[in-house]
């Protein structure tokens, strides 16, 4: 008979089985299919599909009725957005962000960097509506939107061409428009944002719709987040030198400080507007 240490050490084993799946699927950063995905999980499909309809049950995995293919669900992304949201430099860039979506009348969106690429995690409204596909777990463009290309500028070259790769593979950015700039293009317009500190768009890749973003460091000088405001190209003022531009470097600077990134305005001391 199984004392109910060994009955124990079977579930807990039983954990780590399914937990593969769910590693897979997130190294994927993408959907598969079942065979592929059981691949990649180390396990026969049919092992592996009974632990795919207890995931679905409480949304852990959501299965594509038309192309057959598994995907993390709704729950997996919310206990990522919350796992995001215990993290310091979002705690602290919150009510910051908030003061600015006030200040300036726009909407600001607070991004991190996450699996698919830069993601919108915490969004605070304007009184000015949009109608953008921005939402809490939008993953932005890396090329065509200004949150996109401040990661790009201050990420590690490597990593952003992998991006950028996969990108383009997909043949269209995930909520905006199109992608696959030249290469040359693509590095001179990351220089440029390297120098100024901040990036933006402007009545593209969206019509009527701008957008200035800035990037928020941690003490090691990695870029953390990234701090965007989004609003109609009628209220809203794109110019290096005004007041949005101004506020959002502000911003973003302030909680670079409070992440203890002592030399934040190095990015930005000295340049022309």
């Amino acid at each position: 008979m199984n004392t109910p240490i060994e009955k124990n050490r079977r579930g807990i084993q039983s954990i780590e089985i399914g937990g593969r799946l769910l590693t897979a699927l997130v190294e994927a950063g993408g959907p598969l299919n079942l065979g592929d995905l059981a691949k990649k999980a180390g396990m026969p499909a049919a092992k592996a599909h009974p632990y795919l309809v207890s995931y679905g049950s409480f949304g852990l995995i959501e299965q594509n009725p038309l192309t057959g293919r598994y995907e993390l669900g709704p729950f997996a992304l919310q206990m990522g957005l919350i796992s995001l949201h215990l993290l310091d430099p979002v705690r602290i860039a919150i009510p910051l962000i908030t003061q600015l979506a006030a200040d300036i009348d726009q909407t600001v969106g607070l991004s991190v960097l996450g699996n698919q690429g830069p993601t919108i995690i915490y969004i605070s409204e304007s009184s000015y509506p949009i109608h953008v596909n921005m939402r809490t777990g939008t993953v932005m463009s890396i090329q065509s939107t200004a949150t996109g290309r401040v990661f790009a500028a201050f990420l590690p070259i490597r990593q952003v061409e992998r991006m950028i790769e996969k990108e383009n593979k997909s043949g269209v950015a995930a909520g905006f428009g199109a992608v696959g700039q030249k290469a040359q293009e693509l590095e001179k317009m990351l220089t440029e944002i390297r120098k100024r500190g901040m990036a933006r768009v402007l009545g593209e890749p969206i019509p009527g719709i701008n957008a200035i973003c800035a990037p928020v460091f941690e003490h090691t000088g990695a870029i953390a987040l990234g701090v965007t405001a989004i609003g109609p190209s009628g209220s809203f003022d794109a110019n290096w030198n005004g007041n949005i531009a101004s506020k959002v470097s502000d911003c973003a600077l302030a909680i670079s400080a409070r992440l203890g990134y002592v030399d934040a305005r190095s990015h930005t001391k000295g340049l022309e507007r």
